[in-house]
């Protein structure tokens, strides 16, 4: 089967990290598949390169250009099935079927935003899921937000598919802390939504005590996010004189071998569909630190593969960090265990893979 997967760019994002793996997966079971992006944005290229796959990318700054020289390269590709994520890629694809198309059109819901059923474009944008001959939700929330954005959408069109594990190829050899410092790491862009500035103000509202015992190792790709946001969470670091327990970092390739030397890999969003990074530290055997977003209550128990918190109360988090900061390394290594399990459970990235295809192929 011959598969185009449109989205906005490769950069880091979770969206992008799950397309890449699922593209990768199709070709495994030897399908033809290649990328259409409109932003010369290219973190994940070099994977995609490695696995000599191609990627064609429209810049036109123009929208409405740009909406019909993608329709026009969909078009030129006649694949036999396309795959969108995002909802502006989503849309592009769906423009690109009209007045008529002959493959078969799958769009992804990736966001769980509370605000999208009150706002006007995302509204308009998602009229176009009618057209779509499948939509999958990674999470039942997204799914529930999408049916309250747009209450008259079939149904029976709509799969929940969770993401995908990226890290089959990963050793998984485990690290523990022997210096005394519990380590917590995190992969989120530097924007509001993922909580940096909440992390921040609990960290400083630690005891003494324990503001010595923790290390925050924060990646993101600096380039392309909220600037001022970033600055301000600097600055706010220097007043805290929290340099040496918050660290910024760039995006990394190497995420994984960072979740694998943490104590724990935590995430803090005020709103996520289903997050990569809880998925894959699972995978990895870490214990988590998560705020109650979408789908993650049903996974994460405490004390039993981790700690939930309440990205909006800051005395919420700091209470985790204390906890996680407590437990003991056979308590982290349990937790960690349970992870793995459960997480080889739910998302297997050949199971995903297979269903995915199933819907993209036409019955």
């Amino acid at each position: 089967m011959k598969i185009l997967c449109v989205i906005d760019r490769l950069n880091s994002g979770g969206a992008q990290r799950q397309m890449v793996e699922l593209v990768k997966g199709f070709k495994e079971k030897g399908h033809e598949v290649s990328f259409l992006t409109y932003h010369n944005i290219n973190f994940f290229k070099p994977q995609l390169d490695k696995a000599e796959i191609p990627v064609k990318t429209i810049v036109e700054p123009n929208y409405v250009k740009r909406l019909f020289k993608m329709r026009r390269a969909i078009r030129q590709e006649n694949p036999e099935a396309v795959l969108a994520f995002l909802i502006a890629s989503s849309f592009i694809a769906t423009f690109a079927g009209f007045p008529n198309r002959s493959w078969r059109l799958i769009v992804g819901e990736r966001s769980a935003n509370p605000k999208a059923p009150y706002s006007l474009k995302t509204r308009s944008y998602k009229l176009f899921h009618f057209f779509a001959d499948g939509i999958v939700g990674n999470s039942k929330e997204s799914l529930r937000i999408l049916q309250k954005t747009n209450p008259f959408l079939n149904k029976k069109k709509q799969k929940v598919i969770y993401n995908a594990l990226a890290v089959s190829d990963v050793d998984l050899e485990t690290y523990e802390s022997e210096n005394g410092i519990t380590e917590l790491v995190i992969a989120a862009r530097y924007v509001k939504l993922k909580n940096l500035m909440g992390l921040i103000e609990a960290v400083n509202l630690l005891p003494e005590n324990y503001k010595n015992q923790i290390k925050v190792n924060w990646y993101g790709q600096k380039k392309g996010g909220d600037i001022d946001y970033l600055r301000n969470a600097q600055s706010k670091i220097e007043e805290y004189n929290l340099k040496d327990s918050i660290v910024l970092n760039d995006a990394t390739a190497e995420i994984f071998k960072k979740y694998q030397k943490a104590d724990f890999v935590a995430l803090l969003s005020h709103h996520e569909s289903f997050p990569n990074t809880v998925c894959e530290a699972m995978a990895l055997k870490k214990p988590v630190i998560v705020s109650k977003v979408s789908d993650v209550p049903i996974f994460i128990k405490e004390y039993e593969n981790g700690f939930i918190c309440d990205s909006k109360d800051v005395d919420s988090i700091k209470n985790s960090i204390i906890k996680a900061i407590d437990s003991t390394a056979v308590q982290r290594r349990k937790m960690g265990v349970n992870n793995y399990k459960l997480a080889m459970k739910k998302f297997d990235k050949d199971r995903i893979v297979e269903k995915y295809l199933k819907l993209l192929q036409y019955e």
